[in-house]
């Protein structure tokens, strides 16, 4: 198999002061043992990780940014989930 021919790979990498792992990069490897080798080469060389995902591009699944509307919208008719219309008594402090 040609190296033209590897599967891309998206690279996440959690940064040693940070809790969630970042999106880096893409790189193209025939495995997944190798594309972890090729992303700790390229995206962690100055030991700035420690841990690393890598998935294959063809198995991420993404919304339609055309179907935000749609997605994200019918919480705006639930009104019970946006506490606006409670009073709040003036002996409540810090809420």
């Amino acid at each position: 198999m040609a190296s033209s021919d590897w599967p891309l790979w998206e690279v996440f990498v959690r940064s040693r002061a940070g809790l969630n792992h970042k999106h880096c990069g893409s790189l193209h490897a025939p495995d997944a043992e190798m594309a972890i080798q090729n992303a700790r080469d390229v995206y962690t060389r100055r030991g700035e990780g420690v841990s690393i995902w890598v998935v294959k591009s063809s198995e991420i699944t993404a919304a339609d940014p055309d179907d935000k509307d749609q997605l994200y919208d019918p919480a705006d008719t639930k009104v019970y989930r946006h506490p606006t219309f409670y009073t709040v008594p003036d002996e409540v402090d810090h809420l």
